[in-house]
Parts: structure tokens; sequence; C-alpha cells
């Protein structure tokens, strides 16, 4: 579907609206926001993902049929590329743009960032933070402002962006091939995939929030 064709109101917050309006150059842009840019925390990676993999499917009757190599490839290259973006930001002034934003959720999602950083070790952090929203957006730039030595920050965001993208692309694909008609029910599974991609991030908030009581307590 060309841009010129695409509709006047896109939500932004909507998979399906995305895909539907922009289709694999949608994938490769919002990700590239979503794990480049500080402003792209609110984007929807996950469900856009899986969505895309639903809508690859042969006889899918959803806003759009996409192409699974297209999408395959868009997917892979936005995340990458924006992780490395970010990393770049984050080298020249990250901290300095974090602190200017008012975002609670950012800042939590930054603080979570850096004890991933320090409980893990580089490689493990980077990995797991692509699959928990808002710690995939501020984890690259934080691993710029922080440091973290630029081959490492490349070898292990790219293992982690493959596998986080390509995973839930085939994860859509694999569903929507073994249930029929499954584009019927595709906003109760979108649902589904965003409550769930949400669960490690509430998670951890919790977990993070319960630490800085218990010290402050001690202290």
């Amino acid at each position: 579907m060309s841009l010129a064709s695409a509709p006047q109101a896109v939500n932004l917050l909507d998979a399906g609206s995305l895909l539907g309006a922009f289709g694999a150059l949608g994938i490769a842009v919002v990700l590239f926001a979503e794990t480049g840019l500080l402003v792209g925390f609110f984007l929807p990676g996950d469900s856009l993902l899986f969505t895309a993999g639903l809508l690859c499917v042969s006889g899918a009757h959803g806003p759009v049929h996409l192409s699974l190599p297209q999408v395959l490839i868009a997917a892979v290259a936005g995340a990458l590329l924006g992780a490395q973006t970010g990393y770049w930001i984050g080298g020249r002034g990250g901290r300095a743009l974090l602190a200017r934003s008012r975002s609670e959720r950012l800042h939590e999602g930054a603080a979570r960032a850096e004890e991933l950083l320090g409980r893990y070790g580089h490689a493990r952090a980077i990995v797991l933070a692509r699959f928990v929203p808002v710690v995939r957006t501020v984890l690259n730039p934080l691993a710029g402002a922080l440091g973290v030595p630029a081959r490492v920050f490349a070898l292990w965001q790219a293992v982690g962006g493959m596998v986080w993208t390509v995973g839930l692309v085939l994860a859509g694909y694999a569903l929507g091939s073994s249930v029929p008609n499954v584009d019927r029910y595709l906003l109760p599974i979108v649902a589904l995939v965003v409550m769930v991609s949400l669960i490690p991030l509430a998670a951890e908030l919790l977990r993070f929030r319960g630490r800085r009581t218990s010290e402050g307590e001690n202290s």
C-alpha cells in the first residue's frame, strides 16, 4: 500500500491502523522510533510485530495483507538501526535528554535499565531489555551514556533485536497459519499480546519500588 493511499487518521497506538496505513514501512519506522528515540517509548512494538505476522498469512482478512520476507527485513532493520541510533545519542548527552523529560514512566524505565546493566552485565541486559516495554527504549541511550563498549553493544543488541523481532513475527505467522480465520479475533489477540508484554515491566517496576522502599526503611 502506498503512502498516497494511506488514511488521513492513523492511530499510533493501534497496530492494525499503523499496518493498514503504512505496511512494512510502518514497522521499520515504529521500531526505529521505539528503540532509538526517547519519544517513542509509548509505541506498540510487541503487538505490531505479532499482528504483522498474523497479516502475512495467505487468506487473512485484516486491514492489509503483508509479505513475510518484507516484514522480517523491515522489523530487523528498524530495531537494529534504532538501537544503534539510541546508543549514539546516549553517548552524546543521553542523560541530559532524559533529565529534561517529565515522563515518570520514562524515568522509571531508565532506573530499571541501569539496574539491569548492573545486575546482569552488558550482554544479558542488552538482550533482555528487548522484551521489556519502555526499558528497551531507554537502555540503548543509557548504554551509550554509561560507556558500554561499542563492539559489545553492537553485537548483543543485534542478537537481542533479531530474536525479538523474528520471534514475535514468526509467532504471529504460526498462529495465523494453524488457526483458521484467526483474523476474526485480531483485536482480542492483540489485546492479549499487549497485556502479556506489559507483565515483565509491571513486575520489574513493583520489584524496583519494593527495593527502594526497603532501602529507605533501612537507611
